[in-house]
């Protein structure tokens, strides 16, 4: 609980108390409605001085109404007040997964599970948890104090009740909590598993293995399932024992107030009650109870938005460890080099130790087997993979894994493609690039053509709908390039394309390195041999 306020709180300052307070207004509106009845009941049956019917009347509809706007402003500020904590969890949690998915070696799956799914599981805490237990711990006090007047007696034993309630609660909220933690870790787990098994479903069924994976999931489903029915043995308990008390509170109170009218008492009366004073007591002691009895329903958005709160909490920690200090981008590299560099992934699959250097201007390659580790190469200078060892040289001073970041263009094997136009995706990097270089640049990578026959405000998609590989890849190289960055990384940019155009590109990479630095991951023995260095893995 201690972990979960300490983390939940830098996020959950300024909320709106209005959750609570209607909570409690809804005590109040309960009071006027049970007052207003008890007198009604008592004229009816002859009490004298009672006010008139009418003003009775309107008692009563005055009590429902308070209790309906008491109820919905709670409901509407508790709203508000998830929905602000979810945004500022958003806010923190995407800065510290996204830059460095690759470099903790991260599954898809989990991080989507942490940053979407772990942060809505915290809204019915700030949505309902939060103001009823605030208003839980005052209700009953409030109620016992609206009924003393009354009855000291029946408040007398609504008290007596509520000490063992609470004990009970204790005890069952502690084998609830731990329950309901290896229940959030099972079915984080059987999330990130079936996000990353359907993303490489083509692999799995190309090799066959289906009947593998299906046990896998089968049994962390499985899994779930046993730890969902221990969470709900203890539920179950918790709610007894909470329904236990209240009907034994109402059941006392009940008992006395009726035998206190017919004079049954096994022993002398301890005060003079009225029907209209009896009725009051009686029906306000479900009151008593009720903010407890909102509280344990919620009881169950406690427990997720806690076990929410440590997967949080762990994810942004890892996050954290993994983020790069932020270093300044260098205006020029004259020579970028690696001295016994090394890239490591959880698993033991590393590459290295390298070493290398290059000299601007000029193209350079590195080259290898498929899945020697070019592109995780490439990545990690930027720090978009894991660095274990060794060191970057910036003009022979060693520099962070991520100094490169904001001075390099890049450009992956599947370049990113927001949602907008061919212009606006070309112009990601660098707002401010004119015309004349836009269609230089189309120009020069061959999608002049594609410019001239669909437009510039050529509608994009985030799959590139209606673009060929050799186009999207073109259209990020063309990005980077836009960008006047003075480090080019690009990643097989000659694949997927026909000789003509690869000749065009290559020619394009030549025109680029007459004043940048550019390095390319290839299999193209044709980029390879115009390239003034090869690194090979």
């Amino acid at each position: 609980m201690n972990s979960a306020k300490s983390f939940f709180a830098p996020h959950a300052r300024g909320l709106s108390p209005l959750a609570g307070l209607g909570w409690l207004a809804d005590v109040v509106g309960a009071a006027l409605f049970a007052g207003c009845l008890s007198l009604y009941i008592a004229a009816l049956a002859g009490a004298e001085g009672v006010i008139g019917p009418f003003w009775l009347l309107g008692g009563l509809v005055l009590g429902g109404l308070l209790r309906a706007a008491a109820q919905g402003v709670a409901a509407v500020a508790g709203q508000g007040n998830a929905n602000r904590v979810k945004a500022r969890l958003r806010a923190a949690v995407y800065a510290r997964l996204l830059p460095t998915a690759q470099r903790r070696g991260a599954l898809a799956g989990e991080d989507l599970r942490v940053a979407v799914d772990n942060i809505e599981a915290c809204e019915g805490y700030f949505a309902r948890f939060l103001p009823l237990r605030r208003a839980s711990a005052l209700a009953p006090l409030l109620v016992a104090l609206l009924v003393a007047p009354a009855s000291w007696v029946s408040t007398a034993i609504m008290l007596a009740t509520l000490v063992p309630f609470i004990a009970g609660m204790v005890l069952a909220g502690y084998a609830a909590r731990d329950e309901a933690d290896r229940q959030f870790e099972a079915l984080s787990r059987l999330s990130g598993l079936f996000v990353d098994r359907v993303r490489h479903l083509p692999i799995i069924l190309a090799y066959g293995v289906q009947d593998r994976i299906a046990r896998q999931l089968g049994t962390a489903a499985g899994e779930v399932a046993d730890r969902t029915m221990r969470v709900l043995r203890v539920a179950f308990l918790s709610s007894a024992v909470l329904e236990f008390f209240a009907a034994l509170s109402v059941a006392l109170v009940a008992v006395y107030c009726g035998f206190s009218l017919l004079g049954l008492l096994p022993f002398e009366a301890p005060e003079q009650l009225t029907l209209a004073r009896a009725f009051f007591a009686l029906a306000m002691a479900p009151e008593f109870y009720l903010a407890l009895r909102r509280l344990a329903a919620a009881y169950h958005d406690k427990q997720q938005g806690e076990a929410a709160a440590a997967s949080l909490s762990a994810a942004c920690e890892r996050g954290a460890a993994a983020l790069l200090d932020p270093a300044p981008a260098p205006a020029a590299i004259a020579r970028l080099g690696l001295q016994r560099f090394e890239v490591a992934y959880p698993g033991g699959w590393r590459i290295g130790p390298l070493d290398a250097v290059w000299q601007e201007p000029g193209l350079h390659a590195i080259t290898g087997e498929t899945g020697s580790g070019k592109s995780s190469l490439l990545g990690a200078l930027v720090g978009a993979a894991p660095a274990a060892g060794g060191a970057v040289l910036i003009d022979d001073v060693p520099a962070s894994p991520g100094a490169l970041a904001a001075a390099a263009g890049w450009a992956g094997q599947a370049p990113l493609l927001l949602p907008g136009t061919l212009l606006s995706n070309l112009l990601l990097g660098n707002t401010q690039a004119g015309g004349e270089q836009i269609t230089q640049m189309l120009a020069l990578l061959g999608l002049d053509t594609l410019a001239e026959r669909r437009g510039e405000d050529l509608p994009i998609d985030p799959r590139g709908s209606g673009l060929s590989g050799g186009e999207r890849r073109r259209i990020g190289i063309a990005r980077a390039a836009l960008s006047g960055r003075p480090l080019l990384l690009l990643d097989e940019p000659t694949a997927d394309l026909d000789d003509a155009l690869r000749d065009k590109v290559i020619a394009a990479l030549e025109y680029f390195a007459r004043d940048r630095l550019v390095i390319v991951a290839t299999h193209d023995a044709q980029l390879v041999a115009r390239a003034q260095s090869e690194l090979r893995l």
